[in-house]
């Protein structure tokens, strides 16, 4: 019982954090700021994690590492590379859906900080995006997407235009609706497999 009430203590705070860090950035959040939105002494979120920037890694950690089992599972479960491709794009816009605090500071905080916590992240961001290119590498061995295009360069045209959608809504540039996500799960995977659709040989005369 007490491991399990340490547990919902840690986990309350650690959605206090998330969503500090959504309001106020990850770097104008203090400390004091996480403990007063948890309800907690200052003193007690030490108890927990040695410091802000300790929450912002497993915050990233636990919500990326959801994205990594969703696309595995959709590997061995999917038929089709659109399929997955499909599923994976579901899975980023469904989160955002359910938490958006969350993905904004995944988004902004983490995948965007090249320099700093995006550069810890590097070999768990790489494991999506190869994952993606896996699944354009089949669309291409089935004829389905042209092959003068590297399977990276897909995978970060894929990444590019979800993070474009998630931008927009984060930063209230376009409407954030369940219409509006549902049309960009559709319009992501349309325009890659459309875009690297195979080039038909002209017609000799």
């Amino acid at each position: 019982m007490a491991s399990e009430k340490a547990a919902d203590k840690r986990r309350s705070i650690l959605e206090a954090a998330t969503k500090v860090f959504a309001e106020k950035g990850f770097h104008a959040s203090r400390v004091s700021d996480i403990a007063s939105e948890a309800g907690v002494a200052h003193g007690l979120v030490y108890h927990y994690f040695d410091s802000k920037e300790q929450m912002l890694n497993e915050l990233f950690s636990d919500r990326w590492s959801l994205l990594l089992a969703a696309m595995a599972e959709a590997d061995e479960t999917l038929e089709t590379p659109r399929e997955k491709l499909a599923a994976a794009a579901a899975f980023i816009v469904d989160s955002y859906r359910h938490q958006p605090e969350v993905m904004k500071v995944v988004i902004v905080e983490v995948t965007r900080a090249a320099n700093s916590f995006g550069r810890i992240h590097l070999p768990e961001i790489t494991r999506a995006y190869d994952q993606v290119a896996s699944f354009v590498e089949q669309a291409q061995q089935k004829g389905e997407m042209r092959n003068d295009v590297s399977s990276t360069d897909a995978s970060l045209l894929f990444f590019g235009a979800v993070e474009q959608f998630l931008s927009g809504w984060i930063f209230e540039l376009v409407p954030a609706n369940e219409e509006e996500f549902d049309r960009a799960k559709e319009l992501v995977v349309d325009t890659i497999y459309r875009g690297l659709a195979p080039i038909s040989e002209p017609v000799g005369d």
